[in-house]
């Protein structure tokens, strides 16, 4: 079997034209979604960058492999200690290794590893690439190696290769001669000025007044004049969506290259092709612009778009899914175990009998730049903040998805009996998940006693001080107490 796993940091899946974009951002994925099977509610369960990969490499939740921050403890897999044989049990039982296992070769392009010193998701990999500029660099610097893979192993037989690319993440970067063909085009309807004026006058690292983390701007973005640094206005808006909407189209652009590489190889109908993520992209949503700092619909659903030959398919799959059964239902297509350990489960059997059977909740979980957990399920969305990120984010929060996809209107106060349910499924998952852990403290809290989430640390003061600076002495009090002690 050849897999062909596209990776695009950051993309969000309303964001693509096969799941109804209204701009034309994804020509080539949409010409792939045509002949696959489009699933809706797939979910990182760990967001946003480095838990995330950790978890579908793992397939485990990161409340067991311990990695849910971008620093500190949780930033790194627990070890096996005493227990640990010559190798550990990440190398014996992730994702790639299970694919060796069965035959395949496994190879990478991506800086990840190297950006994060998340060396841990090189295991199980045959070969690895790294372009080398640590998450920052374009397509035109990711697809050559890509090509060169495929030019000396993509008629072998049984291969995986993984390809990330980074063009819809900040600092928008996408060559000014690649054109904007977007710049006539309608803004997405729910960001509107109204919306905008409001944002501007609350609160929160990269919100409308400091979009770009806690100040309004750095040195070095002088570099981009494609990143806003505030949202003063529509116009700065529209240059975030145009930004980031020509860097999926950039993306789009060189996954055709790889799609017209397999074709003339007479490759591509023979080949699996997956198209996903890593985390989503708020633009907007909750007053962040440009970044991935909660457990929210926008950050942790991302796109799956699966053509797998001589597969039957419903087209679109609505169930909900964690990222990490994907990585399962692989393992059973091609005929593997699912190693003991993991937390992912495979689908495989309902995308043989075209019956989409997913999960009846999820739980998806934030450290890096707030402390949350969230409860899909039904119509609804249900956040716990454990850490608010310096957000003006209440304990308990609840969105009709349904109503409300961008989740403007927080429903909890009003809908008691729905935040219980979602409550019980949270206690129920926290029970489940420390009564299989082999660790004793949840890294949530180690997070919080490390003094947060890492993107958030020792930011307060001078963040209080701007605050005052510019009118929002209210807002300071509030947070600073709050968090007096940060």
């Amino acid at each position: 079997m050849r897999i062909l796993y596209i990776d695009i940091d950051s993309l969000r899946p309303d964001h693509l034209g096969c799941y109804g974009y209204h701009r034309k951002t994804s020509p080539n994925i949409d010409s792939i979604a045509k002949q696959a099977i489009r699933f809706d509610n797939y979910y990182v369960t760990d967001s946003p960058c480095l838990p995330s990969r950790t978890a579908m490499f793992s397939g485990r939740f990161g409340i067991h492999t311990g990695v849910i921050n971008h620093g500190g403890l949780a930033a790194d897999p627990i070890p096996d200690g005493a227990p640990r044989g010559f190798r550990s049990s990440l190398a014996h039982t992730n994702w790639m290794t299970c694919l060796r296992q069965l035959g395949l070769r496994t190879g990478m392009i991506s800086s990840f590893p190297e950006r994060h010193s998340a060396f841990h998701l090189y295991a199980g990999f045959s070969e690895m690439f790294n372009p080398g500029k640590g998450g920052m660099e374009l397509a035109d610097e990711v697809t050559p190696p890509a090509l060169d893979w495929l030019a000396r192993h993509g008629h072998e037989d049984n291969w995986f290769l993984h390809i990330n690319y980074w063009d819809p993440h900040t600092p928008y970067r996408t060559p000014e001669s690649f054109g904007n063909p977007f710049k006539n085009d309608p803004l997405p309807a729910w960001l509107t000025d109204e919306v905008r004026k409001q944002h501007w006058s609350s609160y929160g690292p990269h919100s409308a007044q400091e979009v770009n983390g806690f100040r309004p701007a750095e040195p070095w973005l002088a570099d981009y004049p494609q990143q806003p640094s505030q949202m003063n206005s529509m116009a700065d808006v529209r240059t975030m969506f145009d930004g980031y909407d020509r860097g999926i189209l950039y993306a789009d652009h060189h996954i055709g290259i790889l799609l017209k590489t397999l074709s003339d190889m007479n490759l591509l109908d023979d080949t699996a092709i997956i198209i996903t993520s890593d985390h989503g992209e708020n633009l907007g949503e909750l007053n962040i612009y440009g970044d991935h700092q909660t457990a929210d619909h926008i950050t942790n659903r991302v796109p799956l778009i699966v053509k797998w030959p001589g597969l039957t398919s419903t087209k679109v799959d609505t169930s909900l899914h964690y990222h990490f059964d994907f990585a399962a239902s692989v393992i059973d297509l091609l005929g593997g175990k699912i190693p003991d350990n993991w937390d992912g489960q495979s689908f495989a059997p309902s995308l043989r009998a075209a019956k989409p059977a997913g999960r009846p909740y999820l739980i998806l979980s934030q450290g890096a730049w707030s402390c949350q957990r969230a409860i899909r399920f039904d119509d609804y969305l249900c956040i716990r903040s454990y850490h608010d990120g310096y957000h003006p984010f209440p304990e308990i929060m609840l969105f009709n998805l349904k109503q409300d996809p961008h989740e403007q209107h927080d429903i909890a106060l009003s809908n008691p009996a729905i935040v219980a349910t979602a409550m019980t499924h949270l206690d129920h998952w926290l029970a489940d998940m420390m009564r299989t852990a082999t660790h004793p403290t949840d890294p949530m809290w180690t997070v919080i006693s490390e003094g947060g989430p890492l993107h958030t640390r020792t930011f307060l003061p001078a963040y209080l001080e701007r605050l005052r600076a510019t009118g929002r002495s209210d807002h300071a009090d509030a947070l600073h107490k709050k968090h007096p002690n940060e």
